[in-house]
Protein backbone atom coordinates (compact mmCIF):
# COMPACT_ATOMS: atom_id res chain seq x y z
CA UNK A 1 0.00 0.00 0.00
CA UNK A 2 1.43 3.59 -1.31
CA UNK A 3 2.32 6.03 1.36
CA UNK A 4 3.08 8.32 -1.00
CA UNK A 5 0.95 12.05 -0.40
CA UNK A 6 -1.10 13.06 -3.17
CA UNK A 7 -2.24 16.56 -4.17
CA UNK A 8 -5.03 16.96 -6.52
CA UNK A 9 -4.64 19.92 -8.94
CA UNK A 10 -5.43 23.28 -8.24
CA UNK A 11 -7.81 23.73 -11.54
CA UNK A 12 -10.02 20.83 -10.10
CA UNK A 13 -13.78 22.10 -9.01
CA UNK A 14 -13.96 23.27 -5.46
CA UNK A 15 -17.45 23.60 -5.13
CA UNK A 16 -20.84 21.80 -5.96
CA UNK A 17 -21.61 24.66 -8.82
CA UNK A 18 -17.95 23.81 -10.31
CA UNK A 19 -18.32 20.31 -10.31
CA UNK A 20 -21.59 20.55 -12.13
CA UNK A 21 -20.68 22.80 -14.42
CA UNK A 22 -17.45 21.08 -15.82
CA UNK A 23 -19.97 18.29 -16.17
CA UNK A 24 -18.27 15.20 -13.95
CA UNK A 25 -20.62 12.70 -13.03
CA UNK A 26 -20.00 9.93 -10.05
CA UNK A 27 -20.56 6.57 -10.53
CA UNK A 28 -20.55 3.58 -7.71
CA UNK A 29 -17.61 2.03 -7.09
CA UNK A 30 -18.12 -1.53 -8.64
CA UNK A 31 -19.04 0.72 -12.27
CA UNK A 32 -15.55 1.84 -12.00
CA UNK A 33 -14.01 -1.00 -11.50
CA UNK A 34 -15.84 -2.69 -13.95
CA UNK A 35 -15.22 0.16 -16.53
CA UNK A 36 -11.16 0.73 -15.99
CA UNK A 37 -11.10 -3.13 -16.14
CA UNK A 38 -12.59 -3.55 -19.65
CA UNK A 39 -10.70 -0.35 -20.97
CA UNK A 40 -7.23 -2.41 -19.68
CA UNK A 41 -8.37 -5.79 -21.38
CA UNK A 42 -9.49 -4.25 -24.68
CA UNK A 43 -5.68 -2.08 -24.64
CA UNK A 44 -4.09 -5.16 -23.27
CA UNK A 45 -2.94 -3.24 -20.40
CA UNK A 46 -2.08 -5.40 -17.20
CA UNK A 47 -4.69 -5.27 -15.50
CA UNK A 48 -3.37 -6.48 -12.27
CA UNK A 49 0.75 -5.40 -12.25
CA UNK A 50 3.37 -7.83 -10.41
CA UNK A 51 0.58 -10.66 -10.35
CA UNK A 52 2.90 -13.55 -11.76
CA UNK A 53 1.12 -17.25 -12.33
CA UNK A 54 -2.22 -16.45 -12.40
CA UNK A 55 -3.27 -15.63 -15.97
CA UNK A 56 -4.69 -19.03 -17.14
CA UNK A 57 -6.74 -19.77 -13.88
CA UNK A 58 -6.79 -17.51 -11.00
CA UNK A 59 -6.98 -13.99 -12.66
CA UNK A 60 -10.00 -15.28 -15.72
CA UNK A 61 -12.09 -15.98 -12.35
CA UNK A 62 -11.27 -12.89 -10.67
CA UNK A 63 -12.27 -10.67 -13.55
CA UNK A 64 -15.86 -12.53 -14.23
CA UNK A 65 -16.12 -11.62 -10.35
CA UNK A 66 -15.63 -7.75 -10.44
CA UNK A 67 -17.73 -7.40 -13.87
CA UNK A 68 -19.95 -9.02 -12.42
CA UNK A 69 -19.67 -6.53 -9.29
CA UNK A 70 -19.33 -9.03 -7.04
CA UNK A 71 -17.93 -9.26 -3.35
CA UNK A 72 -15.99 -12.05 -3.39
CA UNK A 73 -13.39 -14.38 -0.73
CA UNK A 74 -9.92 -15.11 -2.08
CA UNK A 75 -9.19 -18.54 -0.58
CA UNK A 76 -5.77 -20.45 -1.04
CA UNK A 77 -2.67 -21.54 1.59
CA UNK A 78 -0.67 -19.38 3.20
CA UNK A 79 1.86 -17.54 0.78
CA UNK A 80 -0.40 -17.74 -2.56
CA UNK A 81 -0.71 -13.78 -2.91
CA UNK A 82 -3.94 -13.20 -1.84
CA UNK A 83 -2.94 -10.21 0.07
CA UNK A 84 -0.98 -9.01 -3.13
CA UNK A 85 -4.14 -9.61 -5.44
CA UNK A 86 -6.53 -7.84 -3.53
CA UNK A 87 -4.17 -4.65 -3.29
CA UNK A 88 -4.03 -4.91 -7.14
CA UNK A 89 -8.05 -4.66 -7.66
CA UNK A 90 -7.66 -0.91 -6.19
CA UNK A 91 -5.67 -0.23 -9.11
CA UNK A 92 -8.61 -0.06 -11.31
CA UNK A 93 -10.78 2.39 -9.01
CA UNK A 94 -10.80 6.23 -10.56
CA UNK A 95 -7.54 8.24 -9.99
CA UNK A 96 -9.79 11.06 -8.21
CA UNK A 97 -12.84 11.33 -7.09
CA UNK A 98 -14.92 14.35 -5.62
CA UNK A 99 -16.07 14.10 -2.19
CA UNK A 100 -18.02 16.46 0.24
CA UNK A 101 -15.13 18.39 2.21
CA UNK A 102 -14.35 17.00 5.54
CA UNK A 103 -16.80 14.00 5.34
CA UNK A 104 -16.03 10.98 7.37
CA UNK A 105 -17.33 8.62 5.20
CA UNK A 106 -16.31 10.21 2.23
CA UNK A 107 -19.93 11.40 1.02
CA UNK A 108 -20.91 11.67 -2.47
CA UNK A 109 -21.20 15.33 -3.43
CA UNK A 110 -24.63 14.44 -5.32
CA UNK A 111 -25.74 12.41 -2.71
CA UNK A 112 -24.38 12.53 0.66
CA UNK A 113 -25.92 10.01 3.16
CA UNK A 114 -24.61 11.33 6.27
CA UNK A 115 -26.39 13.63 8.60
CA UNK A 116 -24.05 16.16 8.62
CA UNK A 117 -23.46 16.13 5.05
CA UNK A 118 -27.46 16.40 4.59
CA UNK A 119 -27.49 19.23 6.51
CA UNK A 120 -24.81 21.29 4.94
CA UNK A 121 -26.10 20.64 1.49
CA UNK A 122 -29.87 21.92 2.27
CA UNK A 123 -27.94 24.89 3.67
CA UNK A 124 -25.52 25.68 1.47
CA UNK A 125 -26.57 24.10 -1.96
CA UNK A 126 -24.59 24.75 -5.03
CA UNK A 127 -21.44 26.19 -2.97
CA UNK A 128 -20.98 22.71 -1.04
CA UNK A 129 -17.29 22.30 -0.52
CA UNK A 130 -15.51 19.56 -2.20
CA UNK A 131 -12.46 17.96 -1.76
CA UNK A 132 -10.72 15.04 -4.12
CA UNK A 133 -9.39 11.54 -2.83
CA UNK A 134 -7.10 9.52 -4.65
CA UNK A 135 -7.66 6.13 -5.45
CA UNK A 136 -4.83 5.19 -3.02
CA UNK A 137 -6.90 6.71 0.20
CA UNK A 138 -9.80 4.49 -1.00
CA UNK A 139 -8.03 1.23 -0.01
CA UNK A 140 -8.51 0.33 3.37
CA UNK A 141 -7.38 -2.89 4.65
CA UNK A 142 -7.84 -4.82 7.96
CA UNK A 143 -6.62 -8.08 9.34
CA UNK A 144 -9.23 -9.69 11.14
CA UNK A 145 -8.31 -10.74 14.89
CA UNK A 146 -10.74 -12.31 17.42
CA UNK A 147 -10.61 -9.14 19.30
CA UNK A 148 -11.82 -7.38 16.63
CA UNK A 149 -15.04 -5.64 17.77
CA UNK A 150 -18.21 -4.72 16.08
CA UNK A 151 -17.20 -0.82 16.84
CA UNK A 152 -14.22 -1.26 14.87
CA UNK A 153 -15.43 -2.45 11.64
CA UNK A 154 -19.17 -0.72 12.06
CA UNK A 155 -18.85 1.85 14.84
CA UNK A 156 -20.13 2.91 17.94
CA UNK A 157 -21.62 5.51 20.32
CA UNK A 158 -18.85 7.88 21.04
CA UNK A 159 -18.51 8.68 24.38
CA UNK A 160 -16.87 12.02 24.01
CA UNK A 161 -19.51 13.59 21.70
CA UNK A 162 -22.08 12.63 24.33
CA UNK A 163 -20.28 14.65 26.58
CA UNK A 164 -19.93 17.35 24.71
CA UNK A 165 -23.93 17.67 25.15
CA UNK A 166 -25.62 15.32 22.20
CA UNK A 167 -28.14 13.46 23.25
CA UNK A 168 -27.67 9.62 22.96
CA UNK A 169 -30.32 9.67 20.05
CA UNK A 170 -28.52 12.39 17.98
CA UNK A 171 -26.81 10.32 15.02
CA UNK A 172 -24.05 12.30 15.15
CA UNK A 173 -22.90 10.89 18.27
CA UNK A 174 -22.16 7.96 16.14
CA UNK A 175 -18.48 7.07 15.17
CA UNK A 176 -18.08 5.42 12.24
CA UNK A 177 -15.51 1.87 12.12
CA UNK A 178 -13.53 1.22 9.61
CA UNK A 179 -16.36 -0.02 6.81
CA UNK A 180 -18.32 3.19 6.58
CA UNK A 181 -14.97 5.24 6.29
CA UNK A 182 -14.49 3.20 3.12
CA UNK A 183 -17.39 4.24 1.65
CA UNK A 184 -17.28 4.55 -1.96
CA UNK A 185 -13.75 2.65 -1.82
CA UNK A 186 -12.51 -0.77 -1.65
CA UNK A 187 -12.48 -2.63 1.79
CA UNK A 188 -9.87 -5.67 2.21
CA UNK A 189 -10.75 -8.05 5.14
CA UNK A 190 -7.50 -10.30 5.49
CA UNK A 191 -8.48 -13.85 7.53
CA UNK A 192 -11.47 -13.44 7.64
CA UNK A 193 -12.21 -17.22 9.41
CA UNK A 194 -10.14 -15.53 12.40
CA UNK A 195 -13.27 -12.85 12.91
CA UNK A 196 -15.57 -14.32 15.86
CA UNK A 197 -18.44 -15.61 14.41
CA UNK A 198 -20.91 -12.97 16.33
CA UNK A 199 -18.42 -10.26 14.59
CA UNK A 200 -19.36 -11.85 11.00
CA UNK A 201 -22.94 -10.96 11.74
CA UNK A 202 -22.61 -7.61 11.60
CA UNK A 203 -21.31 -7.48 8.12
CA UNK A 204 -24.59 -9.36 6.84
CA UNK A 205 -26.15 -5.83 6.17
CA UNK A 206 -22.93 -4.09 4.72
CA UNK A 207 -23.04 -7.16 1.99
CA UNK A 208 -26.61 -7.23 1.17
CA UNK A 209 -28.34 -4.47 2.55
CA UNK A 210 -25.84 -1.79 2.06
CA UNK A 211 -26.66 -0.13 5.29
CA UNK A 212 -24.94 -0.51 8.90
CA UNK A 213 -26.92 -0.66 12.40
CA UNK A 214 -24.64 0.63 15.39
CA UNK A 215 -26.30 0.04 18.75
CA UNK A 216 -29.58 1.12 18.93
CA UNK A 217 -29.47 3.24 16.36
CA UNK A 218 -31.07 1.76 12.51
CA UNK A 219 -29.62 4.16 10.18
CA UNK A 220 -30.26 3.65 6.50
CA UNK A 221 -26.98 4.63 5.02
CA UNK A 222 -26.63 3.06 1.39
CA UNK A 223 -22.74 2.38 1.68
CA UNK A 224 -20.85 1.82 -1.88
CA UNK A 225 -18.40 -0.14 -1.13
CA UNK A 226 -16.79 -2.85 -2.76
CA UNK A 227 -15.94 -6.10 0.09
CA UNK A 228 -12.66 -8.73 -0.89
CA UNK A 229 -11.92 -11.29 2.43
CA UNK A 230 -9.01 -13.60 1.99
CA UNK A 231 -9.07 -17.44 4.11
CA UNK A 232 -7.04 -19.81 3.86
CA UNK A 233 -8.76 -23.88 3.98
CA UNK A 234 -10.96 -24.04 6.78
CA UNK A 235 -9.47 -28.25 7.50
CA UNK A 236 -5.82 -26.37 8.19
CA UNK A 237 -6.42 -23.45 10.40
CA UNK A 238 -9.28 -24.73 12.76
CA UNK A 239 -8.80 -21.37 14.20
CA UNK A 240 -12.41 -20.49 13.42
CA UNK A 241 -14.65 -20.77 10.21
CA UNK A 242 -16.68 -18.05 7.72
CA UNK A 243 -20.21 -18.53 8.99
CA UNK A 244 -22.64 -19.90 6.23
CA UNK A 245 -24.81 -16.71 5.89
CA UNK A 246 -22.10 -14.80 5.37
CA UNK A 247 -20.81 -17.21 2.61
CA UNK A 248 -24.14 -16.95 0.95
CA UNK A 249 -23.88 -13.32 0.41
CA UNK A 250 -20.26 -13.21 -1.36
CA UNK A 251 -20.87 -13.14 -4.90
CA UNK A 252 -18.29 -16.26 -5.36
CA UNK A 253 -15.47 -18.05 -3.82
CA UNK A 254 -11.56 -18.16 -5.86
CA UNK A 255 -9.31 -20.56 -5.09
CA UNK A 256 -5.83 -19.16 -5.14
CA UNK A 257 -3.06 -21.60 -5.90
CA UNK A 258 1.25 -21.82 -5.98
CA UNK A 259 3.01 -21.30 -8.43
CA UNK A 260 3.66 -24.91 -10.79
CA UNK A 261 5.98 -22.90 -14.03
CA UNK A 262 9.56 -23.01 -13.08
CA UNK A 263 9.98 -19.58 -15.20
CA UNK A 264 7.21 -17.99 -13.10
CA UNK A 265 8.73 -18.75 -9.82
CA UNK A 266 12.20 -17.28 -10.92
CA UNK A 267 10.25 -14.45 -11.96
CA UNK A 268 8.37 -13.90 -8.95
CA UNK A 269 11.73 -14.23 -7.00
CA UNK A 270 13.69 -11.64 -9.06
CA UNK A 271 10.48 -9.65 -8.22
CA UNK A 272 10.00 -10.05 -5.05
CA UNK A 273 13.44 -10.31 -3.77
CA UNK A 274 15.47 -7.47 -2.05
CA UNK A 275 19.11 -8.96 -3.04
CA UNK A 276 21.91 -7.56 -1.69
CA UNK A 277 24.25 -9.28 -3.72
CA UNK A 278 24.31 -10.86 -7.84
CA UNK A 279 22.30 -14.03 -7.31
CA UNK A 280 22.68 -15.77 -10.55
CA UNK A 281 18.91 -17.26 -12.24
CA UNK A 282 20.55 -20.92 -11.94
CA UNK A 283 20.71 -20.55 -7.90
CA UNK A 284 16.96 -18.92 -8.05
CA UNK A 285 16.28 -22.20 -9.94
CA UNK A 286 17.79 -24.15 -7.65
CA UNK A 287 15.40 -22.02 -4.76
CA UNK A 288 12.49 -22.62 -6.75
CA UNK A 289 13.29 -26.78 -7.29
CA UNK A 290 13.91 -26.49 -3.60
CA UNK A 291 10.30 -24.74 -2.69
CA UNK A 292 8.35 -26.93 -5.35
CA UNK A 293 10.04 -30.19 -3.97
CA UNK A 294 9.24 -29.21 -0.53
CA UNK A 295 5.59 -28.86 -1.73
CA UNK A 296 5.19 -32.05 -2.81
CA UNK A 297 7.21 -34.07 -0.41
CA UNK A 298 5.22 -36.39 1.55
CA UNK A 299 7.66 -35.56 4.64
CA UNK A 300 5.68 -31.81 4.33
CA UNK A 301 2.11 -30.75 5.94
CA UNK A 302 0.75 -30.05 2.83
CA UNK A 303 -2.34 -28.79 3.97
CA UNK A 304 -0.24 -25.87 5.89
CA UNK A 305 1.12 -25.84 2.34
CA UNK A 306 5.20 -23.93 1.42
CA UNK A 307 4.56 -20.20 1.21
CA UNK A 308 6.18 -18.16 -1.35
CA UNK A 309 7.71 -15.78 1.52
CA UNK A 310 10.00 -19.26 2.40
CA UNK A 311 11.50 -19.04 -1.86
CA UNK A 312 12.34 -15.08 -1.68
CA UNK A 313 13.70 -15.69 2.21
CA UNK A 314 16.02 -17.86 0.71
CA UNK A 315 16.81 -15.73 -2.13
CA UNK A 316 17.58 -12.83 -0.10
CA UNK A 317 19.66 -14.97 2.50
CA UNK A 318 21.96 -16.31 -0.33
CA UNK A 319 22.63 -12.66 -0.97
CA UNK A 320 23.28 -11.76 2.44
CA UNK A 321 25.74 -14.76 2.56
CA UNK A 322 27.89 -13.71 -0.57
CA UNK A 323 28.07 -10.21 1.14
CA UNK A 324 28.84 -11.39 4.48
CA UNK A 325 31.65 -13.45 2.35
CA UNK A 326 32.72 -9.76 0.91
CA UNK A 327 32.96 -8.10 4.45
CA UNK A 328 35.21 -11.05 5.86
CA UNK A 329 37.60 -11.60 3.34
CA UNK A 330 37.78 -8.77 1.01
CA UNK A 331 36.40 -10.11 -1.86
CA UNK A 332 35.73 -7.50 -4.27
CA UNK A 333 32.46 -8.13 -5.61
CA UNK A 334 29.35 -10.02 -3.85
CA UNK A 335 28.33 -12.94 -6.16
CA UNK A 336 26.12 -15.67 -4.22
CA UNK A 337 27.86 -19.42 -5.40
CA UNK A 338 26.72 -23.18 -4.28
CA UNK A 339 28.08 -22.68 -0.52
CA UNK A 340 25.97 -20.09 0.27
CA UNK A 341 22.65 -21.89 0.30
CA UNK A 342 23.29 -24.17 2.83
CA UNK A 343 24.32 -21.35 5.18
CA UNK A 344 20.75 -20.09 5.27
CA UNK A 345 18.99 -23.76 5.21
CA UNK A 346 18.69 -23.51 9.07
CA UNK A 347 16.95 -20.20 9.39
CA UNK A 348 14.05 -21.37 7.28
CA UNK A 349 13.13 -24.15 9.30
CA UNK A 350 10.59 -22.48 10.77
CA UNK A 351 8.55 -21.63 7.51
CA UNK A 352 7.91 -24.85 6.83
CA UNK A 353 5.47 -27.76 9.11
CA UNK A 354 6.96 -30.87 8.54
CA UNK A 355 4.51 -34.57 9.17
CA UNK A 356 4.67 -35.90 13.33
CA UNK A 357 6.61 -38.53 12.07
CA UNK A 358 9.16 -36.58 10.35
CA UNK A 359 10.15 -34.77 13.73
CA UNK A 360 14.31 -34.89 14.52
CA UNK A 361 14.70 -35.25 10.41
CA UNK A 362 13.75 -31.77 9.43
CA UNK A 363 17.07 -30.39 8.62
CA UNK A 364 18.00 -33.77 6.15
CA UNK A 365 14.48 -33.98 4.58
CA UNK A 366 15.81 -29.59 3.58
CA UNK A 367 18.79 -31.18 2.79
CA UNK A 368 18.25 -33.65 0.87
CA UNK A 369 15.97 -31.76 -1.16
CA UNK A 370 18.33 -29.05 -2.02
CA UNK A 371 20.65 -32.05 -3.46
CA UNK A 372 18.27 -32.85 -5.30
CA UNK A 373 17.30 -29.27 -6.90
CA UNK A 374 20.63 -28.70 -7.13
CA UNK A 375 21.27 -32.18 -9.60
CA UNK A 376 18.36 -30.78 -11.81
CA UNK A 377 19.31 -27.43 -12.41
CA UNK A 378 22.63 -28.77 -12.92
CA UNK A 379 21.14 -31.08 -15.85
CA UNK A 380 18.82 -28.86 -17.26
CA UNK A 381 21.84 -25.85 -17.20
CA UNK A 382 24.54 -27.73 -18.40
CA UNK A 383 23.33 -30.94 -19.78
CA UNK A 384 24.82 -32.45 -22.95
CA UNK A 385 28.31 -29.63 -22.06
CA UNK A 386 31.59 -31.10 -22.31
CA UNK A 387 32.79 -31.23 -18.91
CA UNK A 388 36.37 -33.28 -19.24
CA UNK A 389 38.08 -29.88 -18.84
CA UNK A 390 36.75 -30.19 -15.01
CA UNK A 391 36.98 -33.39 -14.58
CA UNK A 392 40.76 -33.76 -15.82
CA UNK A 393 41.57 -31.98 -12.85
CA UNK A 394 41.21 -34.34 -10.68
CA UNK A 395 42.28 -37.14 -12.69
CA UNK A 396 45.56 -37.41 -10.98
CA UNK A 397 44.52 -37.05 -7.78
CA UNK A 398 44.50 -33.32 -7.37
CA UNK A 399 41.90 -31.61 -4.83
CA UNK A 400 39.97 -28.19 -4.77
CA UNK A 401 38.70 -26.32 -1.44
CA UNK A 402 35.97 -23.55 -1.42
CA UNK A 403 33.65 -22.59 1.24
CA UNK A 404 31.65 -19.92 2.27
CA UNK A 405 34.38 -17.77 3.05
CA UNK A 406 37.16 -18.66 0.34
CA UNK A 407 37.08 -16.06 -2.00
CA UNK A 408 36.49 -15.85 -5.62
CA UNK A 409 40.41 -15.58 -6.29
CA UNK A 410 41.41 -18.40 -3.82
CA UNK A 411 39.14 -20.53 -5.46
CA UNK A 412 40.09 -19.90 -8.99
CA UNK A 413 43.95 -19.53 -8.16
CA UNK A 414 43.76 -23.50 -7.77
CA UNK A 415 42.62 -24.18 -11.29
CA UNK A 416 44.42 -23.05 -14.55
CA UNK A 417 43.11 -22.36 -17.94
CA UNK A 418 39.84 -24.65 -17.74
CA UNK A 419 38.49 -25.68 -21.39
CA UNK A 420 34.88 -25.23 -21.68
CA UNK A 421 34.87 -22.71 -18.79
CA UNK A 422 33.57 -19.92 -21.90
CA UNK A 423 30.63 -22.10 -22.52
CA UNK A 424 29.27 -22.76 -19.09
CA UNK A 425 29.70 -18.85 -18.06
CA UNK A 426 27.54 -18.60 -21.41
CA UNK A 427 24.72 -21.03 -20.38
CA UNK A 428 24.66 -20.09 -16.38
CA UNK A 429 24.03 -16.34 -18.28
CA UNK A 430 27.11 -14.91 -16.90
CA UNK A 431 29.37 -12.37 -18.83
CA UNK A 432 32.35 -13.35 -16.89
CA UNK A 433 33.10 -9.73 -16.18
CA UNK A 434 34.07 -10.18 -12.78
CA UNK A 435 36.21 -13.04 -10.77
CA UNK A 436 32.95 -13.59 -8.39
CA UNK A 437 31.00 -14.74 -11.37
CA UNK A 438 33.40 -16.86 -12.78
CA UNK A 439 34.18 -18.71 -8.80
CA UNK A 440 30.36 -18.98 -8.54
CA UNK A 441 30.16 -21.23 -12.11
CA UNK A 442 33.30 -23.10 -10.97
CA UNK A 443 31.57 -23.85 -8.42
CA UNK A 444 27.92 -24.81 -9.17
CA UNK A 445 29.94 -27.22 -11.93
CA UNK A 446 31.96 -28.73 -9.24
CA UNK A 447 28.51 -29.22 -6.95
CA UNK A 448 26.95 -31.01 -10.38
CA UNK A 449 29.68 -33.46 -10.86
CA UNK A 450 30.01 -34.14 -7.62
CA UNK A 451 25.91 -35.19 -7.28
CA UNK A 452 26.15 -36.55 -10.47
CA UNK A 453 28.98 -38.96 -8.74
CA UNK A 454 31.72 -37.65 -11.40
CA UNK A 455 33.86 -36.55 -8.62
CA UNK A 456 34.46 -36.85 -4.57
CA UNK A 457 33.47 -34.72 -1.91
CA UNK A 458 34.55 -33.97 1.73
CA UNK A 459 33.85 -31.70 4.56
CA UNK A 460 36.98 -30.93 6.40
CA UNK A 461 37.15 -28.19 8.72
CA UNK A 462 34.06 -26.18 7.34
CA UNK A 463 35.51 -26.32 4.07
CA UNK A 464 34.51 -28.28 1.08
CA UNK A 465 37.05 -30.08 -0.75
CA UNK A 466 36.21 -31.81 -3.94
CA UNK A 467 38.27 -34.60 -5.63
CA UNK A 468 39.69 -37.66 -4.22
Amino acid sequence: MSQTIHTPSAERPRTLGELKSAGHRTRPVKEEIRANLLERLRSGTPAFPGIVGFDDSVLPELEAALLAGHDFVLLGERGQGKTRLMRTVAGLLDEWVPVVEGCEINDDPYQPICVRCRSLAAEVGDALPIGWLHRDDRYTEKLATPDTSVGDLIGDVDPVKVAEGRTLGDPETIHFGLVPRTNRGLFGLNELPDLAERIQVALFNVLEERDIQVRGYSIRMPLDVMLIATANPEDYTNRGRIITPLKDRFGGEIRTHYLSDLADEVALLRQESRLVAEVGDHLLEVIARLTQGLRESSSVDQRSGVSARFSIAAAEGVSASALRRTARTGDPEPVARVCDLPQVLPTLLGKIEFEMGEEGREAAVLDHLLKLAVAETFRERLGGLDLSGFTAIFAEGAVVETGDLVTADELLGQFGTVPGLARVLERLGYSGANRGEVAAAVEFVLEGLYLTRRIEKDIVDGRTVYGA
